[in-house]
């Protein structure tokens, strides 16, 4: 397996995991899903919640500080390797010359 093939893993990986991180914190907002919420606090006890919402968190900052470390390497990698791909761009722009046509009277 290449670098790049490990580092690519890493940050799909990363980013599937940050996004059910986030999905899974608990909204500030106090709205429709506070009454529903506050239903859950009754059952399960509010330090619970706090306890994951605190974990939950810790757990967002981590990976989105794994998910920014590893891009940056990922692009370090490849303008280091001379890899970057930039499609069909020419090496120098094209020289075009334009010419106007005057229509006759």
């Amino acid at each position: 397996m290449t670098v790049e093939l490990i580092i690519g893993i890493i940050v799909i990986l990363a980013s599937i995991v940050l996004t059910v991180v986030v999905l899974l914190q608990s909204s500030k907002d106090d709205h429709l899903s506070g009454a529903i919420a506050g239903g859950a606090e009754t059952f399960f006890g509010k330090s619970k919640g706090q306890t994951i919402d605190k974990k939950l968190n810790k757990l967002t900052i981590i990976l989105s500080a794994v998910f920014v470390v590893v891009v940056l390497a990922m692009y370090v990698f490849q303008i280091g390797t001379g890899k970057a791909d930039y499609g069909d761009l020419p090496d120098e722009p094209a020289q075009t010359q334009t010419t106007i046509e005057t229509p006759e009277e």
